[in-house]
């Protein structure tokens, strides 16, 4: 069978996820600074060139790397909120969900990364705030969606539950991910099932 060939926008696509692809793994194993675009281009088996064909710059492909990962979990909050669900379902996906989080993100150290070079490079802080209080915007509405379809009063301002969980879950995933046996998934997952119940489900541990 005659192998179809590619439109040039499907092949600038093609190129694009590849030099994605190849990144993210260079990026965890060596860093961010330590990764120079020559690296990921080989990786990719493409040259300089179209690195710079798809990419303005590293950080650029950096924050397109990140807003992928965001998309992923966003994707699974959404599917907590399907239609019909009671309360207690709602409760049971969202703990399930968090207290899974910190084995399933694959990608933390990127997070990680991008958060000491925002510290030292100031163009790059400048994109890299923008999208984390988009970040954070969007799981204050998670959080007012839950509470008015659950019927819990919320016990402070979203924006202030949205900024201690997206901090309560790196420091979790931080500690579990560089000292696991004294931090293991049992017990990261108890410091988020009590979060939950006290201060977004507004009950006692044993609630």
């Amino acid at each position: 069978m005659k192998r179809q060939r590619l439109t040039r926008e499907q092949s600038k696509d093609q190129t694009r996820e590849r030099l994605l692809d190849a990144a993210k793994p260079i990026f965890m194993k060596k860093g961010f600074v330590a990764t120079s675009v020559e690296d990921i281009a080989e990786a990719a088996g493409y040259t300089r060139g179209a690195f710079y064909s798809n990419f303005s710059s590293k950080p650029e492909l950096f924050l397109e790397l990140l807003r992928r990962d965001h998309e992923v979990m966003q994707a699974g909050l959404d599917a907590i909120f399907t239609e019909g669900a009671t309360r207690e379902e709602l409760e049971t996906r969202v703990l399930t969900y968090y207290a899974n989080l910190h084995r399933e993100n694959k990608c933390f150290l990127l997070w990680v990364e991008a958060k000491l070079l925002a510290v030292r490079d100031g163009r790059f802080r400048t994109r890299f705030n923008a999208f984390m209080h988009e970040k954070q915007e969007q799981l204050a509405a998670y959080i007012r969606e839950f509470s008015a379809r659950a019927g819990t009063p919320l016990t402070m301002p979203a924006e202030k539950l949205a900024l201690g969980l997206m901090g309560l879950c790196d420091g979790v995933q931080f500690f579990y991910t560089v000292d696991p046996a004294n931090v293991p998934a049992e017990a990261a997952q108890a410091v988020l099932a009590e979060f939950f119940a006290r201060v977004v489900y507004s009950r006692g541990s044993e609630g």
